[in-house]
């Protein structure tokens, strides 16, 4: 069965750093693009970072850029997302989600995980 799984979430202090992973199951990575969203609490869902299959090119939100990247590592089954310089305004449950080869809005993604708290808070 498809089935993604996030952890490393966590209690950071602002400006540290943590490492999200998304480990999937269930269908070929080769043909996904996997991304990264977070949501705030009465906020939408907001698209993070996302790397496609296609050829590995990687995509980050205007708020994050300088500060995260997304990677592909253990024989592309698992997709992280290394945070650094963390701000409050990071926080928020994080998920990863698949869709066929190509970067995409929320919309478009045909398989989610169930999210990893991460709070940045001093």
């Amino acid at each position: 069965q498809v089935q993604l799984v996030e952890s490393g979430g966590g209690l950071v202090q602002p400006g540290g750093s943590l490492r999200l992973s998304c480990a999937t199951s269930g269908f070929s990575m080769d043909y996904y693009a996997i991304g990264w969203f977070r949501q705030a609490p009465g906020k939408e869902r907001e698209g993070v970072s996302c790397i496609s299959s296609l050829d590995g090119s990687t995509y980050y939100a205007d708020s994050v850029k300088g500060r995260f990247s997304i990677s592909r590592a253990n024989g592309k089954n698992t997709v992280y997302l290394h945070m650094n310089s963390l701000k409050p305004e990071d926080t928020a449950v994080y998920y990863c989600g698949a869709v066929s080869y190509i970067c995409s809005d929320s919309d478009d993604y045909d398989y989610w995980g169930q999210g990893t708290q991460v709070t940045v808070s001093s």
